[in-house]
């Protein structure tokens, strides 16, 4: 299943030569044009590093063991 970063890997490029190429074509001058499309590709960078930060929502999976775990037999009681 295609997630959210393969999705944003295939946008920063197409926004940046899309977004060149349509404003070329309605007159905007590519000078122009290609730091506004730049801006676009810069704004997908920066919601995929910091709004939507690639350990921000990451679980530990079910069948590996924590870290810290110990066993209830090698915790030392003051007894």
């Amino acid at each position: 299943m295609t997630q959210y970063y393969d999705l944003l890997l295939g946008l920063i490029p197409l926004a940046l030569g899309g977004i060149t190429a349509v404003l070329a074509a309605v007159g905007v001058s590519f000078t122009l044009a290609v730091p506004i499309a730049a801006s676009v590709a810069v704004a997908l960078i920066g919601h995929g590093m910091f709004v939507r930060a690639p350990g921000a929502s990451a679980a530990p999976q079910s069948g590996s063991p924590a870290v810290n775990a110990t066993p209830d037999s090698q915790i030392n009681s003051a007894d």
